[in-house]
């Protein structure tokens, strides 16, 4: 079954992309030229799976990297099979059969980034990365964050993007080399599943807003989340995040056309007095000080 379809935008290029997601974000660059030196970024995305998402492919012109980032799913390469879930990160090119299935349940939300030039295949290999395997990224959210600004240059179109994008591929490639490395050490579960959920709440602090949120997002029971934290951090998971959200909030009120109520709905706060409050209790001043007090610098 060929669950695939060529989009508009990427017709010219021949690229092709799966038609059963939404809420997707998608940038093409470099398209061509897959003998030029260096890395480069050809094109990639954000895609929320469909409940029936379905990809099949017996080759593909380019090195690809996906990383799910939430729900479940499956991928064969080269009839392998692997199970996925947030943080998977596989990699694939030409001489990869693949197949993607996601949970109908739990769709999948994941990254992709598709690579030619010169030096791709062995930049992946430097990074730990094989063809045709699935890596656990532990803190994948910092990965994520990087994607994200890859994303963002991409859809920029400016003349310097292509450079820009360049840049953040050797940062992300990086970033997953340094994580990926950490996630295959032994005798460090206890820290690994602390550090990927402190970055988890630094990576989405303003969305999350329990604890019960954050434990569901990771899959790690809340007692001994909390036990982890106070291990580590010296506080508990809650108490991280809100300090994440209040910093994220006095970033926002450092413009002072900001006003509380909006810094208040940006980090997951509907009530502006409960936020405040929380502020303060944080930054041992209210908002509104906070913003005079700037005015004086």
């Amino acid at each position: 079954m060929e669950s695939m379809s060529v989009r508009p935008d990427s017709s010219r290029t021949g690229a092709v992309l799966s038609t059963q997601v939404s809420g997707s974000r998608y940038f093409f660059l470099g398209l061509t030229g897959t003998s030029r030196a260096g890395v480069i970024p050809a094109y990639g995305g954000f895609e929320q799976c469909d409940p029936d998402y379905v990809v099949q492919r017996e080759h593909f012109d380019f090195c690809a990297l996906e990383l799910v980032v939430a729900g479940e799913g499956v991928v064969r390469l080269n009839g392998r099979e692997t199970q996925l879930r947030a943080g998977s990160l596989f990699y694939y090119d030409h001489s990869t059969r693949l197949e993607i299935r996601t949970d109908p349940v739990r769709p999948m939300a994941k990254y992709f980034l598709c690579l030619t030039g010169a030096r791709a295949k062995s930049r992946l290999r430097a990074a730990g990365l094989r063809p045709n395997s699935v890596a656990p990224i532990a803190m994948f959210p910092e990965v994520q964050r990087v994607w994200e600004d890859l994303i963002r240059e991409g859809l920029h179109h400016r003349a310097t993007a292509a450079r820009i994008c360049a840049a953040l591929v050797a940062v992300l490639l990086l970033k997953i080399e340094e994580l990926a490395g950490f996630s295959g050490q032994k005798g460090i579960a206890a820290e690994e599943t602390y550090l990927r959920c402190k970055s988890l709440i630094e990576g989405q602090a303003a969305s999350l807003a329990t604890l019960g949120e954050i434990t569901k997002t990771v899959g790690v029971e809340a007692s001994h989340l909390c036990r982890l934290f106070r291990r580590y951090q010296g506080q508990s998971p809650y108490q991280y995040l809100l300090h994440r959200k209040m910093a994220l909030a006095a970033e926002l009120l450092m413009n002072p056309s900001t006003l509380v109520k909006e810094a208040a709905d940006q980090v997951g706060f509907a009530d502006p007095y409960h936020f405040s409050r929380c502020f303060k209790k944080v930054h041992r001043v209210a908002p509104k000080e906070f913003q005079r007090s700037l005015k004086h610098l």
